[in-house]
């Protein structure tokens, strides 16, 4: 009975181990055939054969319209190229389909900016970043305040990023966090806008404000 068990043991390990080499050793044209045309439209993009990419992202969704990576790349393909109405139309489908997926949110707000639909644009990433708090979208929030030329709100993201800089281990974010927070409140605290009206000249106030307060200290 024991040597029947241990052969039956040892006939279990050799059906697991030729498994798992099989499952490693899985030939990429194996992968379902969605994720196989994602990847080959990223490998597209790397040799700057955009059409193909396109192509094969196209290819993909019409075999599985829920596969969000095929959304997000052909979204960001479309409005690298210059194409910022159909990654808007891109990053919109996606969301019917997946209204979880917070980060075709900022791909459509990306593409609304560049059409110039600015409210909708900053409404989408102000969503994507209380979603995420993502440091890098919060940023880019930020400066689309500061070429508008509004310190307020550029004020509001900087309060978020601080609040974020003080839960991590990055000191020389913190402090960037700190000293532009710093900046922009005393450019908000003094502000003219008769004599500071909005654009460039208050956009680039923000520089002005830190180097004052530098050597204040």
């Amino acid at each position: 009975m024991a040597r029947e068990l241990n052969r039956r043991a040892a006939s279990a390990v050799t059906s697991l181990l030729a498994l798992a080499s099989l499952v490693t050793t899985t030939p990429a044209h194996a992968l379902p055939a969605a994720e196989e045309l994602v990847r080959e439209a990223r490998v597209h993009e790397s040799a700057h054969e955009d059409d193909l990419a396109l192509r094969r992202y196209a290819e993909a969704l019409t075999l599985d319209p829920t596969l969000a990576d095929a959304y997000l790349g052909l979204g960001a393909l479309r409005l690298r190229l210059g194409d910022a109405r159909e990654s808007e139309r891109v990053f919109q489908t996606a969301l019917s389909h997946l209204p979880g997926l917070s980060v075709a949110r900022l791909g459509r707000g990306r593409a609304r900016r560049a059409l110039g639909a600015t409210s909708d644009a900053e409404a989408d990433l102000e969503t994507y970043t209380t979603e995420t708090e993502d440091e890098q979208a919060l940023r880019e929030l930020g400066r689309w305040y500061a070429e508008e030329g509004r310190p307020l709100a550029q004020l509001a993201v900087w309060r978020r990023l601080l609040r974020l800089a003080e839960r991590g281990a990055n000191a020389a974010f913190r402090k960037e966090a700190r000293l532009t927070v710093h900046a922009l409140e005393f450019i908000v605290a003094t502000a003219d806008p008769v004599r500071e009206p909005a654009g460039g000249a208050q956009a680039s106030s923000v520089r002005r404000g830190m180097a004052r307060m530098e050597k204040r200290r």
